[in-house]
């Protein structure tokens, strides 16, 4: 058993994870001293771990080397190791590469990839924005191709059509939703619906959507670099809902005058699919909606003891209600 751990649980000094057992903790602890090992590194000092329902997270440093970070996902985000290694061949220069992968107990073993973009120092401007959504476009752009060879990795797979479907369960697993609430998603599952028709007339092809792409999901190394990570949220779905995360992020910092300037910088490596600009914007404005959609589904992807966790289900309303809003765009 490790004895000298600084452990962090956040909102959730209550959730039960598999970080509570000693079992557990100890076949983490003898993987990542192997796995460190076939690298040449040893572990050193006090690991510092992060308990959330969703994941556990912990950075280790070894003697004589930057960080290296451990991550357990639960069965429903299982998928993030192995998906994180086929971007690495794939997309290598958008994408960590992992240092180990145990595909069967959903654990990753990463290396460090520098600032966080929200770490970075001095005034951001606009253009920085503009610069990673066109680097994380083009990546989804490249991906089209592999939409199957995503879905076969185990990353969730959710067309357009089926989105209302989706949206009907997550309404009725949810238990927070009182009877007000719930009255208003049943007005909007219509509109829902004719906006999800149209949004796949329109015939932008699936992708990979992160689904949660904002500052602390990033690394900024240097001017122009760009890496995407945390992926445990991830879907093949229409890859405009990964827009609504990060333009609404710097919407809050600079102003809602920014967003025309964002968006026609991430649709910018989809103008080859023979779409007007004006059908290009549409089908963000369409996607918009999925994205809050995403958010509510992730809520729901945690580890199985941690269901009940009161704070994950009323965030997962709130994306729910989200669904309703008017696009900013």
């Amino acid at each position: 058993m490790e004895r000298t751990v600084d452990v962090d649980r956040g909102a959730y000094p209550d959730v039960v994870t598999p970080w509570d057992q000693e079992a557990w903790r100890g076949a983490v602890f003898e993987w990542t001293d192997a796995r460190l090992a076939a690298q040449g590194l040893r572990r050193s000092g006090v690991p510092r771990v992060r308990v959330r329902p969703w994941s556990v997270l912990m950075r280790l440093v070894p003697a004589g080397s930057g960080p290296v970070w451990f991550k357990a996902n639960p069965p429903a985000s299982a998928f993030e190791g192995p998906l994180t290694e086929a971007l690495s061949r794939w997309v290598p220069e958008r994408v960590l590469r992992p240092l180990a992968v145990d595909a069967g107990r959903g654990w990753s073993l990463l290396p460090d990839g520098g600032p966080l973009f929200r770490e970075v120092g001095g005034d951001v401007p606009p253009r920085t924005w503009e610069e990673l959504l066109t680097g994380y476009a083009a990546m989804q752009r490249a991906l089209v191709p592999r939409a199957d060879a995503l879905s076969a990795l185990g990353v969730p797979r959710l067309r357009v059509p089926e989105v209302p479907a989706a949206f009907d369960r997550l309404c009725a697993a949810n238990v927070s939703l009182d009877p007000d609430r719930r009255a208003r998603l049943d007005a909007l599952r219509p509109r829902l619906a004719d906006w999800c028709a149209e949004l796949a007339s329109l015939g932008v092809p699936d992708s990979l959507d992160h689904a949660d792409l904002h500052e602390g999901q990033l690394f900024h190394p240097e001017p122009g670099r760009f890496t995407y990570f945390d992926w445990g949220d991830a879907v093949v779905s229409h890859p405009f809902a990964s827009l609504r995360v990060p333009a609404l992020r710097a919407a809050g910092r600079y102003g809602p005058e920014v967003l025309p300037r964002l968006r026609d910088a991430y649709l910018e490596p989809w103008t080859d699919l023979g779409l007007s600009a004006a059908e290009l914007r549409r089908a963000v404005h369409l996607a918009w909606r999925l994205g809050a959609l995403g958010r509510a589904r992730a809520w729901t992807r945690l580890f199985p003891s941690a269901t009940e966790a009161a704070p994950t289900a009323v965030e997962g309303a709130r994306s729910l209600l989200e669904t309703g809003d008017t696009p900013p765009l």
